[in-house]
């Protein structure tokens, strides 16, 4: 769940606006828009577009840096119901998969400096 309210543009379809409250709510931007369009559908459809547009107008975008620190501070969740947001247990796995593909990638390109002759010269060089 996020503390402020935002448009999010970077998940949103038309404004973001939908994708913002289920950010703020900690639910798949889905479930707001099924909501949305079925209140557009089945009562006042104009007093949601207008409430929609309003929210286009008024909220402002997610800033850069919130897209960052999540990228960053990123957890492997994995949701329990369909409605939360997070991740499926297939992408979790996939996605670790990956950060370990990358992290025994460096680590081998770390041992091959470590064990090189070069590291061994430029050790030497800085013990002098």
């Amino acid at each position: 769940m996020s503390r402020e309210l935002y448009r999010d543009t970077r998940n949103g379809k038309i404004g973001g606006v939908c994708a913002g409250i289920a950010q703020y709510f900690g639910v798949e931007p889905w479930i707001v828009r099924i909501l949305v369009v079925s209140a557009a559908l089945f009562s006042a459809g104009f007093l949601v577009m207008l409430a929609y547009f309003a929210g286009m107008l008024f909220l402002d975008k997610a800033p850069v840096e919130m897209y960052y620190r999540a990228e960053e501070n990123r957890e492997h969740t994995v949701k329990s119901k369909p409605w939360q947001a997070g991740q499926s247990a297939s992408e979790v796995i996939k996605r670790v998969d990956r950060d370990m593909a990358r992290m025994e990638e460096k680590i081998r390109r770390m041992e091959g400096y470590v064990t090189s002759s070069e590291y061994k010269v430029r050790k030497e060089f800085r013990n002098l």
